[in-house]
């Protein structure tokens, strides 16, 4: 079957479909990753985007139900230049075409991945359209610019847990704010072994006092953090009484919630091969990167906030740590998934920053007790 891609300045890429027989509009953005197909369709970060894979051959070890990063796929389309449909792979329990019919993804193949990759770089990420109806170009266009960018927007409320909901462990207890986290982050906490409680990301300071938490985990997630202020307005208020370590948007969140500024990348940080600066100890660390947004490096100063990362590739902020409270973060994944896994280390130093807070900051033993939080009818198993 025939399908489409239409980019909102009128190029048209037409190839094959091997995805679901659907229309779907969203932002086309590319990642430069070799393997890993899997992990970027599952990660929630990607909701409301086309995804285009610039390696040249896609779905050759088929999908695996073990490496899923969430439970099911938010991106609304997948392109590849050559998918195969047969996978040689001892792990593999189904094709990359039956995962995205399964969850009414459009896919394309068979079109020039190199020339797409190339329109992005040059005029930066825009709204398109995948299809495999028959309409015509005009009909497409029109349907496009019906589609609103705030329909492109606010993503994270369409990715996140709607209820608390905990992962047991027997050491630190971690909130992780869940702002569309990927799997992998739970997995590094619980490796570990720390109590894990996963709250939704409309959750206030308050709901996170009634949790006793020895630290906050803020998570991944799609689209502006300019569109959550309510999770910057928690950030602040939270910011000194306990660690935080934020990832990704969590790392957006909080320099906002520190005073600095965001702004948008011409086409963003998308693959497994982004090389980053560590400039206290100098040391380059390959690293795997989702994200359209940065923080604005000029507006660190007059904040609390230091560079500790930055890009080798265009200099752009990849880390920073507050100055007088326990709090860093990174713009990149740590947890990997699909790697590399040079970073894992950050999660250690939380666990250390954690361990220092509780030896300045000691606090009465914890005893048991049931509580309903201000969403409702549910009951979190919390502390006080």
């Amino acid at each position: 079957m025939q399908a489409r891609l239409l980019l909102e300045d009128g190029t048209l890429f037409t190839g094959l479909s091997f995805g679901a027989e659907a229309e779907m509009t969203g932002e086309v953005v590319f990642n430069t990753g070799i393997t890993g197909y899997q992990e970027v369709l599952s990660d929630p970060s990607y909701c409301g985007q086309i995804v285009t894979m610039t390696y040249p051959l896609i779905g050759n070890y088929g999908i695996s139900r073990d490496d899923f990063e969430s439970i099911a796929p938010s991106i609304h389309g997948f392109v590849v230049r050559r998918y195969e449909p047969s996978p040689s792979n001892w792990r593999a329990q189904y094709c990359l075409g039956d995962l995205l019919k399964e969850y009414g993804i459009p896919g394309i193949s068979d079109i020039d991945t190199r020339m797409l990759t190339r329109i992005i770089r040059q005029h930066g990420t825009m709204k398109g359209i995948i299809t495999t109806s028959a309409k015509s170009v005009a009909e497409l266009q029109e349907q496009m610019k019906l589609t609103s960018i705030d329909e492109l927007r606010n993503q994270v409320a369409r990715t996140s847990t709607t209820h608390v909901y905990s992962s047991p462990g027997a050491k630190e207890r971690i909130v992780l704010v869940d702002f569309g986290a990927k799997s992998g982050i739970l997995r590094e906490l619980n490796k570990r072994d720390c109590d894990v409680v996963i709250v939704p990301h409309n959750t206030t300071a308050e709901e996170i006092r009634r949790l006793d938490p020895d630290g906050i985990q803020l998570s991944n997630g799609p689209g502006d953090p300019k569109d959550v202020p309510y999770a910057v307005e928690m950030i602040s208020e939270l910011l000194g009484e306990y660690p935080i370590f934020g990832i990704c948007l969590g790392h957006q969140l909080l320099s906002l919630a520190c005073g600095a500024d965001t702004e948008k990348l011409k086409f963003g940080h998308r693959g497994g091969n982004h090389p980053v600066k560590e400039l206290e100890s100098g040391r380059c660390y390959i690293t795997s990167q989702n994200h359209g947004y940065t923080v604005n490096e000029a507006s660190l100063q007059g904040t609390d906030l230091v560079v500790t990362h930055i890009n080798n590739n265009d200099k752009t902020v990849e880390g920073v740590k507050h100055t007088k409270h326990p709090a860093f973060s990174v713009q990149y994944h740590p947890e990997a998934a699909p790697g590399p896994h040079d970073n894992g280390y950050l999660f250690d130093r939380f666990i250390e920053m954690i361990r220092e807070h509780k030896l300045r900051y000691p606090h009465k033993p914890r005893q048991a007790k049931w509580i309903s939080t201000a969403k409702g009818e549910q009951q979190v198993h919390a502390y006080k």
